[in-house]
């Protein structure tokens, strides 16, 4: 849709794809893909990017401070590397190369691969974590059905991206495992423990639930062959039924983070807060728009713009700090102004979405996003802080770069929304890239952008003077879309 409004764009497509090599200054080095005595790619390096001898005393201070700290220390676990930090950083490398069609990308996410498909535990799904001794945990019963899901994740680009059949089945496999074994006919939601294990009673969490839809289906299920296409569109459903029927507040026009008892159901509890929230709400429209169900969509579009409006803090007169998003609401209904890098993500890719429809959320973005490329962004090093006091604006000492919770997923999401929504609103043409078999030619029915439906305007093999390491004698293709719906 051509934009018609006076709102002109402070970043550009162009922007964000400076942007883009802005975090592959972290990501693109030695240090980020060296797997050394452990098969996965490491949880930790300092925030410069090095690697660390995790066994001596010589840690980096941002992870001495980490460790001192009661609310962060969790965050840091030195014997161990987590798959779902190796998966999103998989998945990190398939986003780069989907922008760019460096084929080198691509094959670092190949890389990523074949460490997962060695993770895959018979038929329990998949191991989450491996020791930097390189022996990978057993205790299947304690999974989380979440920790499952982002493994799926670097998979799931994977196969987004090239199709590749042999990935689908261990994809199907594993996602099987899931609804198997976490599904709860008895409580009508999926657990956050395998529903056999005693321990899982009790722990309703939205994100069991919400990233089955966000870490894999939602990526996949448009270029999935029928049966499979059918079958997880019924799931992505009964999820979102869930979502809706379990953890929406009316009151409140939020989702709770879980639904354990009457305290956790409050104001400043843990998940409650306009990340988890707006990103419920963008995930149950998505769905809407790929089932073809109104109901979905009418139903979050207002609730984003509710969340939108109650989260902006708007630039104070004569500052040089842009506008920006706020955490949550606290217990006494006031406004955490902290800045948690993925809850700033998820609300500017909730009004990236809207902007196709409704330039006006440009009136929101063109202040955020400059919060998120001036504030937020490591331009030195690459990468996005963890958390900016709100009130300083400068990052927070003891929250390191990355950990066993924040890896890459979330930045580099942010930028290939950013990039195609900022083309869609100046009226431009973007590109993307896919590796396609040699069998499977391009083609309006078998390549979209992520998370997205575009027009294709033009498709163009690619030469590479990089060898491409794929199994299937694959053809890179450019792809010019325009019209992002």
């Amino acid at each position: 849709m051509k934009n018609t409004t006076n709102t002109k764009l402070v970043v550009s497509a162009s922007g964000w794809l400076k942007h883009l090599n802005t975090l592959l200054l972290f990501w693109d080095k030695e240090e980020a893909y060296a797997t050394g005595d452990s098969d996965l790619f490491p949880t930790y390096r300092s925030n410069s990017g090095e690697a660390f001898n995790r066994k001596s005393g010589e840690l980096p201070r941002e992870i001495k401070a980490a460790l001192k700290s009661e609310d962060t220390k969790g965050l840091i676990e030195l014997d161990k590397n987590f798959i779902r930090a190796h998966s999103r950083q998989t998945y990190a490398y398939g986003i780069a190369f989907h922008m760019t069609g460096n084929v080198k990308y691509l094959n670092l996410c190949k890389k990523g691969v074949d460490v997962l498909l060695k993770a895959i535990d018979g038929n329990y799904g998949m191991c989450v974590i491996q020791t930097i001794s390189g022996k990978w945990d057993n205790a299947r019963s304690d999974r989380t059905s979440q920790d499952l899901a982002y493994g799926l994740t670097g998979l799931g680009m994977y196969y987004f991206l090239t199709h590749d059949k042999t990935i689908l089945h261990r994809i199907i496999q594993i996602k099987d495992y899931i609804f198997n074994a976490y599904l709860s006919d008895r409580r009508g939601y999926l657990m956050w423990l395998p529903k056999n294990n005693p321990k899982s009673e009790g722990e309703v969490q939205i994100v069991a639930q919400l990233d089955q839809l966000y870490a894999y289906m939602l990526m996949l299920t448009p270029c999935l062959p029928e049966p499979y296409k059918s079958i997880w569109k019924k799931d992505m459903k009964k999820i979102t039924d869930i979502l809706i029927t379990h953890f929406y507040s009316e009151k409140y026009k939020m989702f709770w983070g879980t639904q354990n008892n009457m305290d956790s159901m409050q104001l400043g509890t843990d998940h409650t807060d306009f990340g988890h929230s707006v990103k419920t709400f963008w995930v149950i429209l998505k769905v809407g728009q790929l089932l073809g169900d109104s109901f979905y969509v009418h139903f979050a579009r207002p609730n984003i713009e509710k969340i939108l409006k109650d989260a902006f803090i708007p630039k104070v007169k004569g500052s040089k700090i842009p506008g920006s998003w706020a955490r949550r609401f606290n217990a006494d209904n006031s406004l955490d102004i902290d800045k948690e890098w993925w809850i700033l993500a998820e609300l500017d890719q909730a009004a990236e979405i809207l902007s196709i429809h409704d330039p006006f959320f440009y009136e929101y973005l063109n202040e955020t996003q400059k919060y998120w490329l001036e504030i937020m962004t490591d331009k030195e090093h690459g990468e996005i802080w963890h958390m900016v006091d709100g009130v300083e604006n400068k990052p927070v000492d003891r929250y390191p770069k990355i950990h066993n919770w924040k890896t890459s997923l979330h930045s580099f999401e942010h930028v290939l929304f950013s990039y195609m929504t900022a083309a869609n609103y100046a009226d431009e043409h973007f590109h993307l890239y896919y590796a396609l078999p040699e069998w499977e030619t391009a083609n309006q029915e078998n390549v979209a952008p992520y998370m997205f439906f575009a027009n294709v305007v033009k498709i163009e093999k690619q030469k590479s003077d990089i060898l491409l390491d794929l199994p299937d004698n694959n053809n890179v293709y450019k792809v010019t879309f325009n019209n992002l719906h």
